[in-house]
C-alpha cells in the first residue's frame, strides 16, 4: 500500500482548464509547459473566475501583460515568484498532515531511543 501511494505520488498531473475560462486556459498553459514538472508538489485547483486555491492558501490570479500575476497582500509578484516563495511551505504543511510521513518520523524517533 506504502508504495502504491508514493507511486501515486510521484506522477506528473496535467492540468485541464475550463475551456471557457482564458485565464484558466493561460493557467493550464503555464503548468502544463512548465520546464520541470517535479518541482510542481503544489497543484493549483480552480475555485472561481481569477480565485484558485494553492494547498491551504486560496489566491487570487489575473492576468497582466500576457504574464500570471498572483495577488499578494496589495500587491501581485509573478506566478514563477510566488511558486518559489510559497511552495516550500505549503509542501511542509502537506508533510504535516500526511499520515505516513508522522508514522515514519516515529518510527525513526523510536529506533533512536
Amino acid at each position: 500500500m506504502k508504495s502504491y501511494i508514493l507511486e501515486m505520488k510521484a506522477r506528473v498531473a496535467i492540468y485541464i482548464p475550463i475551456r471557457d475560462d482564458p485565464l484558466d486556459v493561460k493557467v493550464a498553459e503555464y503548468i502544463n509547459n512548465y520546464p520541470d514538472r517535479q518541482k510542481l508538489k503544489i497543484m493549483f485547483m480552480r475555485e472561481s473566475v481569477g480565485v484558485y486555491a494553492f494547498g491551504s492558501k486560496r489566491i487570487n490570479v489575473e492576468v497582466q501583460g500576457g504574464k500570471i500575476k498572483v495577488r499578494i497582500g496589495g500587491g501581485y509578484l509573478s506566478i514563477d515568484e510566488f511558486l518559489d516563495q510559497y511552495t516550500p511551505t505549503e509542501v511542509e504543511k502537506q508533510l504535516n498532515r500526511d499520515p505516513l510521513m508522522k508514522f515514519a518520523q516515529k518510527v525513526s524517533v523510536q529506533k533512536s531511543i
